[in-house]
């Protein structure tokens, strides 16, 4: 699977995400490994894709509310 395609995935799976999901959750909803995850997230969040916030030990991702907004149009 291309990164492209597994990023399409995450944005996916974030969008459906009431609250902030960690890399842990997001590799389990996508079906991929941590690693590939945080990968991907981080060249997301470089993109103004998604939002990241470190809360103890986790990170956490959410969708950036901008491009949320254009993913509903």
């Amino acid at each position: 699977m291309r990164g492209e395609d597994i990023q399409n995935r995450i944005l996916e799976y974030l969008k459906n995400q009431e609250w902030p999901s960690t890399t842990e959750d997001v590799a389990a909803g996508v079906g991929i490994s941590w690693n590939t995850a945080e990968l991907q997230l981080t060249k997301l969040q470089i993109q103004g894709k998604v939002k990241f916030r470190k809360v103890g030990r986790q990170n956490q991702w959410w969708l950036d509310k901008s491009y949320k907004s254009n993913m509903a149009k």
